[in-house]
This record gives structure tokens, C-alpha cells and sequence, in this order.
């Protein structure tokens, strides 16, 4: 055997080839760095030997590692060929005689202490993938073709643009799955406290270039495929919407996760894999009808199945019996029906940031236990239909629920996520604490609305029929980790749900609420003595005049919760002052406000880059992306005419994008680029007054053909866009729609008014349809009556963009004005302080104590004498604007069209409304929903940031 040593000069850097039978042993001692291993492979590669065994050893500081190798042929290594190999690998581990460095794009990981693994072990584990992968352009390239063939099991040499995206997703996904892995791996290590966000929407949009950008490898990926002879912009088409949510509930959470990975907090989401999710909008002579949305039928790269690790059984109907449990009354539920929840999770990363946080999505399947009981009493057709109704629960976002059958679905698929969720944070608390004492400092549930409720009665269940807690002790963890978030204002929309229904389907939960509230109740008597009117009104469980019951789902959540916020200040002021206000006096501390945010990187940096390019040129750096409040700079400049030149170039390119988008899917085509773009995008209901924004532009159209040609030639020309979806079953949102379709086929379709009105509706509006739309838009429209609007999150977007809002003082619209200054947006209408009495005031219609403005009488004489056609289906919308007029669309029609005036006089000075656009612009820092997320950590959750080290010279003891 012979060998070629290392000399004394360089024993820092040793290394040793002694030659075999076999090939040759290899042993090398050199200080350790991020990337040695792959640096060694590659030697091993360019040399032409196979790895036929290795010993990696040494520490964090010191490698001391082993290799045999052979050629691939075989044989023997000779003397001149150890030479080569000595010499080669010492070039490797040294460099001239310094440690050797990573390669430029390698990313050191961090070293972190692996659970139940030896240090030995662990070190090797590390080592073996010490540096994230290359983001290098051929290492992109590599990574897309190895996911063609190895992923998607096609050629190499020839694929498809949708196996394009695929394989472009898997191999972003890796990515994300370092990172990932990397910081569920460090919180487990230190156990810091987290945040578990409930909601039964996320609207997530597409992933492919929100993940691209955050991880900031957009620019390489984009030549990268380019050589490959593929458009990135292209395969960002391929990419379905996840259908996950409905609108701004949905959005909030995706923007608040977005956030919390971005600022470092360990936070977890929780919702529903809908198979459908949301009804894709399909228009049809200008009705609404519902499709499914098939967005899962090319399968979802971005997420990954846990169906052999993580899944837990969720239980329906039944009984339940009492036991004796050594002294102690104890409670078995015993299930008619049980379900499997399987987890879906999604990796979420930061922007500029090493953590990705999890969304976990559950998915319901048949349970193998009832299967197995069905098919061993050979009832084959229950065992069917069972995995049918099994699978139904997360099949559709918001079942109809205008049947008792509807309405049950929505109730399981309640408990249904809820069940998973607390069953998901209990096992994870109990797998590193004995005991319960420390769950308030380490656990902090966030429920989205009243959707997530049955928390409080799932929690109290497993706590005390599962870890055997008494009933004061699961109070009192229940009380100290759950919050709750107010979304509405309106009273049909507080959730509550039969107690009949609940009985049947949940009656363990169904005796758990009966005892929270006869608890309470007890309580307020002792407060209130007998004034039983005064504490049934703060009852959990209603009784109705008929003798029904109902359990409010909002009055649970509020006595249950630690925390209480509205989403805007003039909405946590009406829910402390009106809907919650008997609560409030009893406990004033609790309640808070949390004014709403969107995440300025998908709705600004990402989704219109030639202004983020301007903004960052104007300010010096891209900080602002991370820090929104720097924009306010931009306050100084609004009037400086280089700026300005260059902001109307920007937006003319959103523009015309934005009217491109609008064309192809509407099918209105636009023709006049110099028009005004107005757009209301939002759910249609009556509350948010898309029937007022219609009712303007009939106004406005009718006002057009009455004027002299002579003067046409002074009329601002508009776009007037509106989309959204209408809930199912919400017959007069429906009829809105049909509304806006047959004005905009009169309209469009008018010789005499030509492009200086054009109306469209855009159908199936989305996320990825927002990112086009709202870029471009220069007039916006939020025009809810006073006191309706929670919050609203589509304004923030839109003022970002440099939109102009025209909007009544409601949800955030006044705190945009506050930021923003209200001489730059386009206030009207009444205000909420007045809405009670201008009800009241509509009431009396009849004995003339309120006349109209005649310009909104004679707009709906126009509709009902079928200048638009269809005059006898819109009867029943125009008589609720006529006699009861709850949301006052006549009250607000007349200023409302004077605002508008106001907006075509301002557009008309262009020097002027690009001042306003871009102060609109420069306050928006407020409604970043990093601020929003760091208000939540600070004032409700008792959360840190919890970066991940970049690098650790040793693992902990």
C-alpha cells in the first residue's frame, strides 16, 4: 500500500492518499466551512471517482473526514495518480493556504440542534447539506430539467408550458422547503410563543411570483428561462388562483401571513383545502351563474401532503355518557359519524427575511375505522356514501346555505377545522411540556371572524375529556390564549347558529356552551341582580319570540376571548358603543382596535414594478418595501414637475395594462386610453352601494346625451369598471349585476355618447385580476354607507397605487383620509353619526318629510320605463331604494353625484391630481400590514420576532 502525505508546512490543512485493492482512502483534517462536502464532491466528480464509502466526522470548527474511492472502471490508483488527487483536494480544502470560501451564490444554513440525534450524527446531518441551493442561473436551470424528468416524469428535450410552470414551482418550492425546514427546526429548538391564525379563508392569489420575488431570485429565474426558451411571464398564466377565499376576509389573512413571515414571527395559519373553493362567475346575458372552480385539477406544487404523519380524527353527532372517573364526573362523547382530517401545508416566505412560516390547510377524508365497520357488515353502499360525505366537508367554500342541509355543512365544516387545529397545537405543546402550566406563554389562537368560534367549546372539550383538566383550570387556558377579531357590523351577518342543529351534530360542545353561559349568566345576576331582560340581551343562547334558539356565535367569542378588536377605528368605536357595547362596560380592557394593513409587496412592489422602480430611485433604496412609512418622503416632491412626469408615465403603462385586462375579459372594447379609469371591485352587496355607482353612471349617461354636440367636447371621458361575485343565494346582488350589464350593453352600444362613457363588468374577479386592475386605476371607489364598511382593505390598495378614492366617511376610509389628507380624496355623503336619524327620517318618506333629489328620481324612471330593458325584473331593486332605503342610496345620490363633478374638474388639471396621486401614494405607509401584524405581537399575542441565525459555531448544550 502506498500513500502520499501531507507535509509539515500545511498541517492546518491535511491531507492523506493511501492507495487500495480497491481504489484508493482518502483522509483530510482542515477547518470546517459551509459547503466543504459539496466543494469535495465536485473534486470527486471533475477526477472521475465514485464515493464508495465515507466517514464524515470531526465538529462545527474541525472536519476530519474519510473517503474510499474507486474508479469506475476499476483498478488500482497509482502513485502519479494519488499525486493528482492530493494535489487537487488540498486545492479544494485550502485555496493558497487560506480556508476556502462558498461558492459566490451559496447560502450558508444554520447549524441547529437536531432533537434525539447524537452530536455526531447531527454534525453529519448538517454537513451533508450545510449551504442552501444555488440560485445561480445553471443551478435553476438544473434544478427545473431535473424536476421535468425526475418530478413530472417527462423528456427533457421537449415540454409543455404547464410542465414548464410545474417544474419552475417544484423547484422554487425546494427552496422554500430549506428555508422551512430551517425555521420549524429553530423554533422547536428555543420554543418560543406562537401565533395560530384561524380563518376559513385564505385568499392566497398565485404563488409563483410572490414566492420568486420574495425570495428575490426573480431576476435569475427570468433568464433562466429564458434560455431554456420559456417566458416567465408566460408560465405565471399557467398558475390557477388558489380558491381559498372570498374576498377581503380571505385576503387580510393571506396579506397577515405574509406579514408574519416577513417580520419574524413563529405563526402558523390554519383554514380549509377547498377542492372547489369559491364558485368561478360566469355571466350569461348578463346573470350571474355559479361554476365550480377546478383549480386543483393539475394538482397544487406549492403545497405538500402530510397524510401518513399528520391527521387526526374529527367526530359528528352521537351522545354523550357520563363516567366515574375516580370520584370525578367525566363526559365520553360517543360519535355517530367520524372523519379524517389530513393536513395540507404550504410553506410562506418573508421578503428579505430566512423564515417561512406554514400555512396548514385540512383536507376531510373517509375515517378507516367507520369504513372498516361499514364494509364488516357488508353495508357497501353506506360505506360509499360515508367517504361521500366525508369528502363533501372541504369540497366548497360557503355551501349555500339556504337549506337546513346547507347550513349543517357549514356548521361541520366548522368544527371540522377547528377540531384539526386544536388537536394539531395540542400535540405539538404536549410534545415538550409536561404539563399546562406554561400553554398561555407559548400558545395564542387568533380567530378570524366568527367562523372559527367553536375553538372555545373544542378547546374546553379536549382540554377535560381528553387531558383531564377541571373545568376552572381549561377556563382559564381557554380565556388566556384565544382572541377574537370583529369582521361586521351589520347585524344579519353575526353569526349564530339553531341549537337544535348543534345538539344533533355537536352535543358535547352543545353542553359545554350551555355551561359557559349559565356560568356567565350567574355572574351578570350577581352583577345585575334580577334584571333578566337587561342579561338576556347578553345571553349566548337567544330565544326568538316563536320559541327558537340560537347560540350567537360573536357573544361566545367575546366572553370567551382575552382580546376583542374591530379592524378599523370607526368600527372597534361602533362595536364598543353599539354591537358589543353591555360587553364593554363589563370589560372595558379587552376590547382593542387594529386598524387593517395589506402587504405593500404584493400590492405594490410586486405587482407594479415600474413604480416601485420609481419609488426606490426617488427615495435612494428599496427599504421602503419593508418600512412603508419612508414613502411619506415623497410629500416633499408631489409638485415637482420631473417627478411628476415620470409618475404619469408609470401610470399610463399600469393603465393601459389595466384597460387590456378589462377588454379581454369583459369583452368591452376601449379604444380611448386618454379615459378616465373608474373602478369599484369588491363583493357585491347592498351595503357597499354598487347599485349607487350605477345609478351615477346612468345619471352621467343620460346627462351626455342631452348635452349640445357642442359641448360634449368639455366631458371628462370615462371607463366605469365594476366586478365582484354575488353570494349564491343573494338574489338583489344578483340583480345589481344584472343591472350593470344591461346599462353597459345600452351604453356601449350608443353611437351618440361614443368613448366618452364606456361600462364593463369584469366577471370571476380575483387576485391576479386585482394585480392588473389596481396598478392602473385613477379613480376608486369605496362608497359603502357610514357605519356599514368594517374596515376594507381594497382602498389601501388602491391609495398605494396612487388611486383616487371617492368614498363616505367609512371603515378606513377616514383614517386614509387622516393619513393622506382629505383634500386628497373625494369625500361625500352622510355621516354614521347621521344614518339613525336620516332612517327614521326615510321612514316618513311617504308623509313627505323627505324629497328626494329629483335627479335620483328621474335616474329610476329611466331603469323602470325600460330604457335599459328588463324593466320588470329590477322592480324589486329599485322599490328598496324607493320606500325603505336602509343603506340611503337617495339620501347620498345628490352629493355623491357633486363629488363626481368635483373628480372630473381636478382630472382636468393634470398637475393637480397627479399632486393628489402621489400624496395618496406617500400616506399609505399606515395601512402596510407589517404594522398591523407588529400591533397584534405587541398588544394581543405577547409574541417576538424569532429570526433564524444565519449561521452558529456550535450547537447548543
Amino acid at each position: 500500500m502506498a500513500s502520499v502525505k501531507e507535509s509539515p508546512a500545511t498541517s492546518e490543512h491535511s491531507v492523506t492518499v493511501e492507495t487500495t485493492e480497491e481504489g484508493a482512502l482518502i483522509s483530510l483534517t482542515c477547518p470546517n466551512r459551509a459547503g466543504l462536502l459539496s466543494r469535495l464532491t465536485s473534486a470527486f466528480e471533475a477526477l472521475g471517482l465514485d464515493v464508495t464509502k465515507a466517514d464524515i466526522g470531526g465538529d462545527a470548527r474541525h472536519a476530519h473526514d474519510r473517503f474510499w474511492v474507486a474508479k469506475p472502471g476499476g483498478g488500482a490508483v497509482t502513485p502519479a495518480e494519488a499525486a493528482s488527487i492530493k494535489l487537487t483536494l488540498e486545492g479544494s480544502v485550502a485555496g493558497a493556504g487560506a480556508p476556502a470560501a462558498p461558492p459566490p451564490a451559496a447560502k450558508t444554513r444554520p447549524l441547529l440542534a437536531v432533537p434525539g440525534a447524537a452530536r455526531d450524527q447531527a454534525h453529519l446531518l448538517h454537513t451533508l447539506m450545510d449551504t442552501y441551493t444555488s440560485d445561480n442561473v445553471l443551478a435553476i436551470q438544473q434544478a427545473i430539467v431535473h424536476h421535468v424528468e425526475y418530478t413530472l416524469a417527462q423528456t427533457r428535450y421537449k415540454f409543455d408550458d404547464l410542465e414548464a410552470y410545474m417544474a419552475t414551482a417544484y423547484s422554487i418550492r425546494d427552496r422554500l422547503i430549506e428555508s422551512w425546514n430551517d425555521t420549524q427546526s429553530y423554533f422547536k429548538e428555543v420554543d418560543p410563543k406562537r401565533v395560530y391564525y384561524l380563518s376559513m379563508e385564505f385568499l392566497m392569489g398565485r404563488s409563483l411570483l410572490n414566492a420568486l420575488n420574495n425570495l428575490e431570485v426573480r431576476g435569475q429565474y427570468t433568464e433562466a428561462l429564458a434560455e431554456l426558451g420559456y417566458s416567465l411571464e408566460t408560465l405565471v398564466t399557467q398558475e390557477r388562483d388558489a380558491a381559498l377565499g372570498n374576498g377581503g376576509l380571505g385576503r387580510l389573512a393571506a396579506c397577515f401571513l405574509d406579514s408574519m413571515a416577513t417580520t419574524n414571527l413563529p405563526a402558523w395559519g390554519y383554514g380549509i383545502r377547498y377542492q372547489y373553493g369559491m364558485f368561478r362567475q360566469v355571466l350569461r346575458d348578463g346573470f350571474q351563474h355559479e361554476q365550480p372552480d377546478y383549480w386543483l385539477n393539475f394538482g397544487n406544487p406549492w403545497e405538500l401532503e402530510r397524510s401518513a404523519s399528520i391527521a387526526y380524527q374529527v367526530s359528528f353527532y352521537g351522545h354523550v355518557s357520563v363516567q366515574d372517573d375516580g370520584g370525578r364526573q367525566a363526559f365520553r362523547w360517543n360519535p355517530g359519524e367520524q372523519v379524517t382530517a389530513v393536513a395540507y401545508d404550504t410553506p410562506i416566505p418573508g421578503f428579505q427575511t430566512n423564515n417561512t412560516n406554514n400555512l396548514r390547510l385540512w383536507a376531510a377524508k373517509p375515517d378507516r375505522e367507520f369504513d372498516l365497520q361499514a364494509f364488516n357488515t357488508g353495508d357497501y353502499v353506506q360505506a360509499i356514501l360515508a367517504k361521500q360525505r366525508a369528502e363533501t366537508l372541504s369540497s366548497v367554500l360557503y355551501p349555500d346555505d339556504r337549506t337546513y342541509e346547507g347550513k349543517e355543512l357549514r356548521l361541520k365544516q366548522q368544527h371540522f377545522f377547528v377540531s384539526a387545529t386544536v388537536q394539531d397545537v395540542v400535540r405539538r405543546y404536549r410534545e415538550q411540556h409536561a404539563s399546562w402550566d406554561a400553554f398561555p406563554d407559548k400558545v395564542a389562537f387568533q380567530m378570524n371572524d366568527t367562523h372559527p368560534t367553536l375553538l372555545v367549546p373544542e378547546l374546553m372539550r379536549v382540554l377535560m375529556d381528553h387531558e383531564g383538566l377541571g373545568w376552572t383550570r381549561a377556563w382559564e387556558l381557554v380565556t388566556e390564549t384565544c382572541n377574537f377579531t370583529n369582521h361586521t357590523i351589520l347585524p344579519e351577518a353575526l353569526e349564530r347558529w339553531p341549537v337544535a342543529m348543534m345538539e344533533k351534530l355537536l352535543p358535547r360542545h352543545m353542553q359545554i356552551i350551555y355551561d359557559i353561559n349559565w356560568r356567565f349568566l350567574q355572574q351578570m345576576r350577581g352583577r345585575y341582580g334580577d334584571d333578566w331582560d337587561r342579561i338576556s340581551r347578553m345571553s349566548i343562547i337567544e330565544e326568538t319570540p316563536d320559541a327558537d334558539k340560537y347560540v350567537r356565535m360573536a357573544y361566545l367569542a367575546v366572553i370567551a376571548a382575552r382580546t376583542v378588536n374591530g379592524v378599523a377605528a370607526i368600527h372597534s368605536n361602533i362595536l364598543r358603543d353599539d354591537t358589543f357595547a353591555p360587553f364593554h362596560e363589563l370589560f372595558p380592557g379587552k376590547f382593542q382596535n387594529k386598524t387593517n394593513g395589506v402587504t405593500p409587496r404584493r400590492w405594490l412592489a410586486f405587482c407594479n414594478e415600474p413604480l416601485r422602480e420609481l419609488l426606490t430611485d426617488t427615495l435612494g433604496s428599496d427599504a421602503w418595501i419593508k418600512d412603508l412609512d419612508r414613502l411619506k418622503v415623497l410629500r416633499e416632491h408631489a409638485r415637482d414637475p420631473a417627478l411628476q412626469k415620470r409618475w404619469q408615465e408609470v401610470k399610463a403603462l399600469a393603465k393601459d395594462k389595466a384597460l387590456s385586462t378589462i377588454e379581454r375579459l369583459s369583452g368591452v372594447a376601449l379604444p380611448n386610453r386618454e379615459a378616465m379609469l373608474d373602478v369599484q371591485v369588491k363583493r357585491i352587496h347592498e351595503y357597499k352601494r354598487q347599485l349607487l355607482n350605477v345609478l351615477g353612471i346612468v345619471h352621467r349617461y343620460d346627462t351626455i346625451r342631452k348635452l349640445p354636440r357642442a359641448e360634449r367636447g368639455g366631458v371628462v371621458p370615462r371607463v366605469c369598471v365594476i366586478g365582484g361575485k354575488a353570494a349564491p343565494g343573494y338574489e338583489m346582488a344578483k340583480r345589481i349585476i344584472k343591472l350593470v350589464s344591461a346599462v353597459a350593453e345600452k351604453v356601449n352600444n350608443d353611437l351618440e355618447v361614443g368613448d366618452l362613457l364606456k361600462v364593463a363588468f369584469v366577471p370571476d374577479y380575483n387576485v391576479s385580476v386585482a394585480e392588473a386592475i389596481i396598478p392602473g386605476t385613477e379613480l376608486s371607489e369605496h362608497i359603502s354607507t357610514a357605519g356599514t364598511e368594517a374596515s376594507g382593505t381594497g382602498n389601501m390598495k388602491f391609495a398605494m397605487n396612487g388611486a383616487l378614492i371617492i368614498g363616505t366617511m367609512d371603515g378606513a376610509n377616514i383614517e386614509i383620509a387622516e393619513e393622506i389628507g382629505e383634500d386628497n380624496i373625494f369625500i361625500f355623503g352622510a355621516r354614521a353619526s347621521e344614518v339613525a336619524g336620516l332612517r327614521a327620517a326615510r321612514a316618513e318618506f311617504q308623509a313627505n318629510l323627505l324629497q328626494p333629489d329629483p335627479r335620483f328620481l328621474h335616474t329610476l324612471d329611466l331603469i323602470r320605463s325600460g330604457t335599459f330593458g328588463w324593466e320588470d325584473y329590477f322592480v324589486p331593486l329599485l322599490d328598496s331604494i324607493t320606500y325603505s332605503d336602509y343603506y340611503l342610496v337617495a339620501n347620498d345620490f345628490g352629493p355623491y353625484i357633486e363629488a363626481q363633478e368635483r373628480v372630473d374638474r381636478v382630472y382636468q388639471k393634470p398637475e393637480e391630481w397627479t399632486a393628489m396621486s402621489i400624496n395618496s401614494t406617500a400616506g399609505s405607509g399606515f395601512f402596510s400590514s407589517d404594522r398591523t401584524i407588529l400591533e397584534y405581537a405587541k398588544d394581543i399575542w405577547g409574541v417576538e420576532p424569532t429570526p433564524v441565525p444565519n449561521q452558529r459555531d456550535d450547537f447548543d448544550d
